[in-house]
């Protein structure tokens, strides 16, 4: 596909049918070949998400001085040396905000200078919330700081541990600090007033890490102490629940549809637009119940469903942050209103995903009222037959592709080969399902 290429699904004629496998999860995707990196020895990972953050990130891990190599599909080796050193260029992290924002953290407790870039939507995306507690952990930083943007150039080294407490639940800014402060001096604690995915925790103790959690309120305490390595180990990465939403949600719509996906991650900290899913109506089950890499694993299966509108609690939002605009496609289809509030976050990921959805919906006749910090859909026919505007994001991308499967008309996206950074192999998966999705308008 070309950067002005054009993606459009058709109204399903029969119904979806069939069992699939989800992408390797991209958190723990980015953060395998990350610890493999830091780490002293091998780490043999399988399952890896091969799509162009994680190897964007997977260079990156090189560019500081590991051994990393292809096996095989989804099978990865990264050889460390114990530490990372000052790279020979620039560190390009492509679309990954989670690729750049871990790599800035891990860089910042080694005594090396390193500078970040990216493509131009990640160069729109704040980094200050990365770099604010870095910087106060000791590293420095070259950048224009009014600007809260790459490129930026990190010197690290020298750093000592902080007690930070964060002001929004977020995995990517605690993971950063976590991972300098297994290089930094004394202790390093992040307070989580509201408990955000947990998997840096729960992967640091596979590679040998000691990390202290506990619950503090609504909220989690992590804590470890500087002067740690990390030992190469093995990763095996489920299926990503993000990645999966889009086929269950395909099957949820289309009348007569029943899907399975199979081995995907049910961590507590993921799952909450299957929990949303389930209070609307939904017919999902989860069966295989089983524990891969670390973390909890099974089969999920939707099938077609009468769905309702419902409130979606805000302190839901860290659980499914990503999962908002496959949920609002959803919500199209409901009776009454879905209400989504607290979700501000939204607005600063790879694009505004609120407005996005409210002007891609609109164009498709669903009823929508934006707000500042989320937005209310209201369910009805889906009438489709628009080309939505994707900004390049992914999941906006896949979002209305889903959506023009149930709707009168076809549904056509903008710019769509961004799908490839988190789902490659999308279109052919959907259409192997029973679906209609191919180039050029409908």
């Amino acid at each position: 596909m070309t950067a002005s290429s054009t993606l459009t699904a058709r109204p399903v004629v029969a119904s979806l049918k069939g069992a699939v496998r989800a992408p390797g999860d991209k958190s723990m995707s980015h953060r395998s070949l990350i610890f493999g990196g830091m780490a002293e020895g091998v780490t043999e990972i399988e399952g890896l998400l091969e799509g162009d953050d994680i190897l964007a990130t997977a260079r990156a891990v090189e560019a500081f001085g590991a051994k990393v190599e292809r096996l095989g599909e989804g099978r990865w080796r990264v050889t460390g040396q114990g530490g990372f050193t000052t790279p020979a260029s620039v560190i390009d992290c492509g679309n990954a905000g989670t690729g750049v924002r871990l790599l800035m953290g891990a860089a910042a407790g080694y005594e090396l200078s390193a500078t970040f870039d990216g493509d131009a939507s990640l160069r729109k995306r704040p980094m200050r919330r990365v770099t604010g507690p870095l910087a106060d952990m000791g590293a420095r930083f070259d950048w224009n700081a009014a600007e809260d943007r790459v490129p930026l150039t990190l010197h690290g080294g020298g750093l000592t541990g902080i007690e930070y407490v964060q002001t929004v639940a977020s995995a990517q800014i605690k993971s950063a600090i976590l991972l300098a402060g297994l290089n930094a001096a004394g202790e390093t604690v992040v307070v989580e007033p509201e408990k955000s995915r947990d998997h840096t925790e729960r992967m640091l103790r596979a590679f040998g890490a000691v990390v202290d959690v506990t619950e503090e309120g609504e909220g989690w305490r992590i804590r470890l102490t500087g002067g740690q390595t990390l030992s190469g180990t093995h990763v095996a990465v489920p299926g990503d629940p993000s990645s999966a939403a889009f086929p269950l949600a395909a099957a949820l719509i289309t009348p007569g549809s029943e899907v399975t996906v199979e081995g995907v991650m049910l961590n507590p900290q993921r799952t909450g637009l299957f929990d949303t899913w389930i209070e609307m109506g939904a017919d999902l089950t989860i069966a295989n119940r089983r524990v891969s890499g670390g973390e909890d694993v099974g089969d999920i299966t939707a099938r077609y469903s009468a769905l309702k509108g419902v409130i979606v609690p805000e302190d839901r939002a860290a659980s499914m942050i990503d999962e908002y605009p496959i949920l609002s496609a959803v919500a199209a289809y409901a009776e009454g209103r879905t209400i989504m509030r607290g979700i501000g976050e939204m607005r600063v990921k790879e694009s505004d995903r609120i407005s996005l959805m409210v002007a891609g919906l609109t164009a498709c006749g669903v009823a929508v009222e934006e707000e500042a910090e989320g937005f209310i859909v209201t369910g009805g026919p889906v009438k489709g037959g628009a080309t939505v505007a994707t900004a390049h994001d992914h999941r906006i991308a896949m979002s209305h592709l889903i959506l023009g499967l149930g709707a009168e008309q076809p549904v056509s996206v903008l710019d769509p080969e961004m799908i490839a950074t988190s789902f490659p192999g999308f279109v052919d998966m959907m259409n192997g399902l029973g679906a209609d999705i191919g180039e050029g308008h409908g």
